[in-house]
């Protein structure tokens, strides 16, 4: 929960509250009218069956009462008069006491048999035969309230029938009930659009009691939301302000000692945090006497340690680069001598080998000397004879190649020229002969190619040699695939940081069988590293 307020303002975070508690608020209203209109649908549905319940109750009355009537007379009748007459001063009686002013709940009667033998609002069909008569339904009307009659139980009969005063059928409910001396069916019913009049004027008030609850508790969570949003506002105001001295202090306190006036904060809990606070600038302010003292003392040693490193630098600087020039002069007396002791006597094997090592040792010194100088030094480019170049460089370790039983293979066009520092393309190509010749199996052949692809040229070296297991960590200083080789792992080292200084791109291809190291030189806008 409190990360969704992480790094966010009191503001942001009072007004997603107040959301929070708007939402709430009409949620709980909503519900309440949700919950209010359910319990008034469900009170309209009782209504609405108290209303049929008491009218039924109503018709069954009528019904019993009018057939207690016919019972009465019939068993106190004048034995004088005939049995016709008697029916007749019965139905006059019942047709002229039964009934409403609107025409409704008037009484019929039909013998078992269907026939209709009084009607006071219909009397046209008197004497006509309806036992199969039905309604819109389907219902069978005066078949199913004679067999009500005769099985004497208190079920009714649902149906629509003509209503007094309206040109349309209405749903009606009747209950029947048999006089058996006659055969008669006797019976009344109450059509259902009045008990909805009832039921409409009983919802209203429903209604209307609805509204005013619904009211009621909508100004009291107005009220409350009110009082809410006041009381918010008001506390937010109040923390605004303590928080403005806080922020304030803080600003002051970043580039000067000074401590909270606890008069100008007015809450408890910040006034405790007030006296937390200061004890802590204080302690800040002490620390960083100390601390200043220290960096001052450390900064003096500090000055004098490295300006005796510096100096040791120098001294190692010095020892290198006359350690370097020392092994150059005996180196170039040795390949002065040997050259000359081959003019006067001719090749000699164990000249040679003496002669390979010179060379090897003398490829190791310009690798020292091209580390020592390359940062302080600017390697000018020019145009060189790149197939002569690379020729002279070749025919220098031929004697090593010979020593170690490989031939050295190579092919390109002649007149090639490049633009490059001749140092730096020495570097590349002496490092690339001098591994090849190191690592390629005996009796091997080495081979150098120069080929030209569209605008760039390829200079490969191809060995018969064993698998280079990692062919991007060759390229870092002192790595080395074979320890047994010896070497210092700086040779491809160089390589890859002049190829990189001059954006040539290297491609090294390894497997059981060969390995190929591949240079693109690509020529550049003004004709850099061009080979043509």
């Amino acid at each position: 929960m409190m990360k969704l307020f992480q790094n966010k303002t009191i503001t942001y975070i009072h007004t997603v509250v107040m959301s929070i508690m708007l939402i709430s608020v009409l949620s709980f209203i909503t519900y309440v009218i949700y919950e209010e209109y359910n319990e008034f649908d469900r009170e309209a549905s009782l209504l609405r069956e108290f209303y049929i319940k008491k009218q039924k109750k109503t018709v069954s009355f009528d019904t019993n009462r009018v057939l207690n009537f016919i019972k009465h007379k019939y068993e106190n009748r004048d034995l004088s008069i005939d049995e016709e007459t008697l029916k007749r001063t019965i139905i006059e009686t019942i047709e002229n006491l039964y009934g409403r002013e609107d025409g409704t709940g008037y009484i019929f009667i039909y013998d078992f048999s269907g026939v209709k033998i009084s009607d006071p609002i219909w009397p046209y069909d008197v004497g006509k035969n309806l036992y199969d008569l039905t309604d819109v339904n389907g219902v069978q009307v005066i078949k199913e309230l004679i067999t009500v009659a005769k099985t004497n139980d208190d079920n009714f009969v649902e149906y629509t029938w003509r209503k007094p005063g309206s040109a349309y059928d209405s749903l009606k409910v009747s209950h029947a009930k048999a006089f058996k001396p006659w055969k008669w069916m006797i019976g009344t019913g109450i059509y259902l659009d009045e008990v909805e009049k009832f039921i409409d004027e009983d919802q209203e008030t429903l209604q209307k009691r609805l509204s005013k609850h619904i009211m009621e508790i909508l100004s009291l969570s107005i009220i409350l939301f009110g009082i809410s949003l006041i009381g918010i506002i008001v506390i937010n105001r109040i923390i605004s302000r303590e928080l403005n001295v806080f922020s304030k202090f803080f600003q002051k306190a970043s580039k000067s000692y000074v401590l909270i006036n606890d008069n100008e904060i007015y809450l408890q809990r910040f006034k405790e945090m007030v006296t937390y606070i200061n004890s802590m600038v204080e302690e800040i302010h002490n620390r960083k006497d100390k601390l200043e003292e220290m960096n001052l003392l450390l900064e003096k040693k500090v000055e004098q340690k490295t300006e005796d490193l510096n100096h040791l630098l120098e001294k190692q600087d010095s020892f290198i680069k006359h350690s370097i020039h020392e092994i150059n002069t005996p180196l170039a007396v040795i390949i002065t001598h040997l050259d000359i002791f081959k003019m006067k006597f001719g090749d000699n094997r164990y000249l040679s080998k003496i002669e390979a090592g010179t060379k090897m040792i003398a490829n190791i010194y310009d690798d020292l000397s091209y580390m020592v100088k390359r940062d302080r030094f600017v390697y000018e480019k020019e145009t060189i004879d790149f197939s002569e170049f690379l020729e002279s460089r070749i025919s220098f370790f031929e004697e090593i190649a010979l020593g170690n039983k490989h031939t050295i293979v190579s092919k390109m066009d002649h007149n090639m020229i490049c633009y490059f520092n001749k140092i730096e393309l020495q570097r590349i190509i002496d490092n690339n002969l001098s591994n090849a010749i190191k690592y390629a199996k005996k009796g091997t052949e080495i081979m150098v190619e120069v080929s030209k692809e569209s605008n760039q040229t390829k200079l490969q070296f191809k060995t018969y040699s064993t698998k280079i297991e990692d062919t991007k960590r060759i390229f870092e200083a002192f790595h080395q695939e074979e320890d047994l080789k010896g070497g210092f792992g700086l040779g491809l080292e160089i390589v890859g940081s002049i190829c990189s200084k001059h954006d040539v791109k290297i491609e090294v291809q390894s497997n059981e069988e060969f390995t190929v190291f591949s240079y693109l030189f690509i020529k550049g806008e003004n004709n850099e590293n061009i080979i043509a």
